[in-house]
Order: C-alpha cells, then sequence, then structure tokens
C-alpha cells in the first residue's frame, strides 16, 4: 500500500472524514467541489489529487478581563461628643427629650398637638442657630430632571424601578438636606457631654 493508492478500509475512513469535514466547513467542501471540476478523467488522475487540508479552527475569542474587586470602604470612628453636644442643646431650647419619653397615650390629640408646636418651634430655632442648612436640589419637588453618567450617589438617591445605568429621567420627590455650615459652642475640658440635661433640685 501506497500513499497514492491507500487500501479499501483507508478509502472507507478517507471518504467518512471527507463527508463530515465538507459538511462542517463550507470552504473544504468549495475545495473539494473544485478539485473534482479540475481533476483528471480518470480514477488515477482523481486519486492522486490530495484534498485540501481541513481549515484550522478559528480561536475562541479571549474572555474579558473581570473587573478589579473594589476595595472596602475604610470605616472611621465618628465621635459622639457633636451628637451628644446636640442632643443637648435640642432639649436646652425645646424640651425635645421630655417630650420624646413623656408616655403620651392619656393626652389628647389636642394637647399633643399643643406640645409639639412648642418643641417644632425651639427645635427650629435650634437648627437655624448652629447649622446652616440648604436643599440637596434646587429644582421643585415633582422637577423632572436628568441625572447623567457620573452624579453623586451619595447626596442622591434613586427609588422606583431602578433598571439599567445612567443618563436616569426622573421625578424629584424629595429635594434632600445637606449641612454647609456648622457653629456649635467649644466645649471645656471638664464638660461632660454625656449629661444632656442636668438634674433640677429645687431648694
Amino acid at each position: 500500500m501506497t500513499d497514492s493508492n491507500p487500501s479499501f478500509l483507508g478509502r472507507i475512513s478517507l471518504a467518512v472524514s471527507t463527508f463530515f469535514s465538507i459538511l462542517g466547513d463550507g470552504e473544504f467542501a468549495a475545495g473539494v467541489l473544485r478539485l473534482r471540476k479540475g481533476g483528471a478523467g480518470g480514477a488515477g488522475g482523481a486519486a492522486a489529487a490530495s484534498p485540501a487540508p481541513a481549515a484550522a479552527p478559528k480561536p475562541a475569542p479571549a474572555a474579558a478581563p473581570a473587573p478589579a474587586p473594589q476595595p472596602a470602604p475604610t470605616l472611621k470612628e465618628a465621635s459622639p461628643d457633636a451628637a451628644l453636644q446636640l442632643l443637648g442643646l435640642l432639649q436646652r431650647d425645646a424640651r425635645f427629650v421630655d417630650f420624646v419619653e413623656e408616655d403620651i397615650k392619656g393626652y389628647s390629640d389636642a394637647d399633643i398637638g399643643a406640645a409639639a408646636r412648642l418643641v417644632h418651634d425651639g427645635c427650629r430655632a435650634t437648627l437655624r442657630e448652629h447649622f446652616t442648612i440648604r436643599p440637596v436640589r434646587d429644582e421643585a419637588e415633582g422637577s423632572r430632571v436628568t441625572l447623567a453618567e457620573g452624579f453623586d450617589a451619595t447626596s442622591i438617591r434613586l427609588t422606583g424601578n431602578v433598571v439599567g445605568k445612567a443618563p436616569f429621567n426622573g421625578s424629584i420627590s424629595h429635594r434632600g438636606w445637606r449641612v454647609d455650615e456648622v457653629r456649635l459652642p467649644k466645649l471645656t475640658d471638664s464638660h461632660n457631654a454625656k449629661v444632656i440635661a442636668p438634674a433640677e433640685v429645687e431648694l
């Protein structure tokens, strides 16, 4: 047996492999068709021409690199002194803690409303004295806005049907608040911020 004259079993194997190559590879099938049209008239001429090699499979596209993991946010411990100081100011000017800690089940709605008005006035005066508070958004509530890509997610919270990515179109349901300036009184070293209201003893 020579390469130009394979055995019967060799021809069967060649025929089967060529059959499936023709079905699966259009380029290879076109090569075989050209060979049949341009080959010699005899069987020897056809056998002498070797079939075109199967095209090499195309390499699969490289997978996109996975995004680098975001570093975990650094947590810092907040000093409780400023929060305790504000709570003390709200208690001093609005009796805020007294109002919240009071059991109001036995009071009428009119009594609660009258007390709430006094607490509201005192809290508002305290905030305006010690903080400059501005809306996050200047537009009126209900206005339509467009949030471009890269908007400040710490200042704007998306609600409702949040799908896809920016730009987002929606309406303002709350303008938000931000503090532009803080004017809390300075504390002495001996001040105990945990005492938000000293006990009172009448003599």
